[in-house]
């Protein structure tokens, strides 16, 4: 367990990449040991990565710059200005329900905080607002991508715990609201202690536009449940509904009517069982493609092949960190190393809130240090014994464990969206650091309300009840 562990640590204390540190660590422990074939480590390599929920992660990887591409994101930036800009804060609080929007979409938060994060920070620096205040408020919003759903990181911690991604998808929607709230709160309690005003003038036309776009999106469901009751086919009533809707949309050209389309097409298709989750975001490129080539015509064939191309790189990246990890997660199975720690932590304590506080503070520090996907990958096996033998639900675990660490993204000295932000801004990474500090507070808020209150995750996917 020794060698296994604390070369890991070693080789990434001396910066080697979190991949090749587990890589070289696995080789080390068997070398040492002497007890595992060589070609195993080729072996649960390639297993890592044989998987049929894996295939969600480079749907829906192009999926997310697709609709950055496709010059969505300022439409979607247009919408929530109309929706939200007159509030105190306005362009802040636009930040964050964009985010909301385009969480629906690409499932990652740096996605978020590379696409709308350049439109939003610029927009915001225009305003007057300090670059400080923007950069954290994006920085804070950003965690909401992999949250609402689709999430990569629950495509990963579905695969490693072996539960319902679709569940899982479904568990984000409320403690997703929940921070939204929050953080809504804090940007309204520093304009109203700055003395901050709307950005956009109040206007009932504006906002009964913005009205009227979100009940054409939530008449869609109804619509097809509708059609349905009265005799209709499922596969009818949706296509009628989706060309009355495609219509309208030309018709009036709404701004985001299509863009938030995107989770209701997600979460309703997962529903009513016509795809899987891993389905889902072959449906979410699809989706992205006919509104960039087809309805918006946006897309031009070089954006496509750049956004392909992008899709291909860090596809690799996310899954050599898998096929590392895989590798170093089953040595510590094998070696009863994880077992070891499993006793470890249930010798100090019996009791499930307790561990739930030590396993919140845990992967808070494993997330400062370690990328979000080794990390799911290496701890899953090493808590997920321990969460069902202390009777919490492994799915409110997963919401737990992925809050936990797109908090730790926000922190040097592996936060990505920090070093996206501050490259996107041009400060410094110790400015950047600071001005995300006051975020921390409503991102904490919802960690412990998310921890606690295990409804907020699980009513949903108890109501619902839909399969992997």
């Amino acid at each position: 367990m020794w060698v296994l562990i604390g070369s890991f640590l070693g080789l990434m204390l001396i910066g080697l990449p979190v991949a090749l540190a587990m890589v070289v660590a696995s080789l080390l422990y068997i070398i040492v040991s002497g007890s595992v074939p060589d070609v195993v480590v080729a072996q649960r390599m390639i297993a890592g990565v044989e998987s049929f929920p894996l295939l969600a992660v480079p749907f829906f990887i192009l999926a997310g710059n697709l609709m950055n591409i496709a010059g969505i994101t300022g439409r979607i930036y247009n919408f929530a200005v109309a929706l939200v800009g007159w509030m105190r804060g306005g362009l802040g609080q636009v930040n964050i329900i964009g985010s909301v929007i385009f969480s629906g979409m690409s499932g990652t938060a740096i996605a978020d905080a590379a696409g709308l994060g350049t439109i939003e920070i610029k927009a915001m620096k225009d305003h007057g607002y300090s670059s400080e205040f923007s950069v954290g408020v994006t920085a804070a919003s950003a965690t909401l991508g992999p949250i609402i759903p689709p999430s990569l990181p629950f495509v990963i911690y579905g695969m490693m715990a072996n539960v319902s991604i679709g569940s899982l998808f479904l568990a984000g929607l409320i403690p997703g609201i929940v921070m939204t709230l929050m953080m809504m709160a804090t940007v309204a309690y520093i304009a109203r202690k700055n003395n901050w005003g709307g950005d956009s003038a109040f206007s009932w036309m504006q906002l009964g536009a913005a009205g009227i776009e979100i009940l054409v999106v939530l008449a869609f469901p109804l619509a097809v449940w509708l059609l349905t009751r009265a005799g209709i086919s499922v596969n009818i009533a949706v296509g009628g509904a989706l060309i009355i809707l495609l219509l309208l949309d030309w018709y009036f050209d709404f701004s985001a009517v299509m863009a938030l389309m995107a989770p209701v097409i997600l979460i309703g298709g997962m529903t009513m069982g016509w795809f899987t989750p891993t389905e889902a975001a072959m449906a979410a490129v699809a989706w992205a493609l006919f509104l960039g080539l087809v309805r918006y015509r946006s897309m031009t064939l070089r954006a496509l092949t750049k956004a392909t191309f992008d899709t291909i790189e860090t596809t690799a990246s996310v899954l050599f960190i898998v096929t590392a990890a895989s590798i170093f997660a089953w040595l510590l199975t094998t070696s009863q190393a994880a077992q070891m720690l499993a006793d470890a932590i249930l010798g100090f304590t019996q009791n499930k809130w307790v561990f739930l506080l030590l396993a919140n503070l845990l992967i808070l520090i494993v997330g400062c240090f370690i990328d979000t996907i080794a990390a799911i990958t290496i701890l899953v096996p090493i808590l997920l014994p321990i969460v069902l033998k202390l009777g919490i639900d492994p799915i409110h675990f997963g919401l737990i464990m992925t809050l936990n660490l797109m908090i730790g993204l926000l922190h040097p000295p592996l936060g990505m969206v920090l070093f996206v932000l501050a490259r996107v801004a041009k400060l410094s990474v110790e400015r950047t650091t600071v001005a995300i500090l006051p975020w921390l507070v409503p991102l904490f808020l919802a960690l412990i309300a998310i921890t606690y209150v295990p409804q907020i995750t699980l009513w949903l996917p108890n109501l619902v009840g839909i399969g992997r």
